[in-house]
């Protein structure tokens, strides 16, 4: 004969076991077959009376637990001359088959709960459809263009400049002052940029040779790349410089 029909308090016998083990505190590992036997057995009679098919599974792990019962029951000499008849091992624990049985049920219950509490913490979520994100992609290439340039292929540049200019210290001892403001320069450059509308050499931007304006110059051209008012571009390691102005940045 078929049981067909599921006990819905419990997933199999071996739930039915662990909650018994749980609640009588029991260790795995130790079982008191005499005591969860009967618990078991209570359990049993109860979906009986109830006129609920118990499935097949459930009276296997009766069976079970009354042969382990009988044998933990037997005294020593009865246990010698029935070991012939015996399906357990004499020097074997009756229980340990069944222990492992539960100790591997046990893992993969409480995965099974992880994997509930995930999926509970996920219904939290709310996704939505794609977006179209290929203006940020964009931005991201021109911020890409400004990262292609180091400060120290600036100083580089800088070094190869003053070189190409040959400064040399003043023959005169007559020094003469000129302050330039940074605002001032950066306004230059913009606007010389702007009728360009082209890139420029990054040594054009150094008309004079006065080490005071190269300097100047060279902290305006930082402060534009800073506020992205400029690109500065290099096509090779240690090749020139190009500088241009960044449409769209007009003030």
């Amino acid at each position: 004969m078929e049981y067909n029909v599921k006990v819905d308090a419990f997933e199999g016998p071996l739930d039915l076991l662990l909650h018994l083990i749980n609640r009588f505190e029991i260790d795995i590992y130790d079982i008191p077959v005499a005591q969860i036997t009967e618990q078991y057995m209570m359990y049993i009679h109860t979906m009986q009376e109830l006129e609920l098919d118990v499935a097949s599974e459930y009276l296997v792990i009766a069976a079970t637990l009354l042969a382990i019962k009988s044998k933990m029951l037997l005294p020593k000499h009865e246990e010698e001359e029935l070991a012939e008849y015996d399906e357990f091992d004499e020097e074997e624990d009756p229980r340990q088959e069944l222990i492992q049985q539960l100790v591997e049920y046990r893992k993969f219950k409480e995965a099974a709960e992880g994997l509930r509490l995930r999926e509970e913490e996920r219904k939290l979520a709310h996704s939505k459809l794609p977006s179209d994100l290929s203006h940020l992609h964009e931005s991201a290439k021109e911020e890409q263009q400004e990262l292609d340039v180091t400060m120290y292929d600036m100083l580089s540049a800088l070094q190869k400049m003053m070189k190409r200019k040959q400064i040399q210290r003043p023959v005169r001892t007559t020094i003469t002052r000129q302050e330039i403001p940074i605002e001032k320069r950066m306004e230059e450059i913009v606007v010389s940029l702007r009728k360009l509308k082209k890139r420029t050499s990054f040594f054009d931007l150094f008309p004079s040779e006065e080490k005071p304006h190269i300097v100047v110059t060279f902290l305006a051209v930082l402060e534009l790349m800073k506020q992205n008012s400029i690109v500065v571009e290099q096509e090779g390691n240690f090749d020139e410089l190009f500088v241009s102005y960044r449409e769209g940045r007009d003030s």
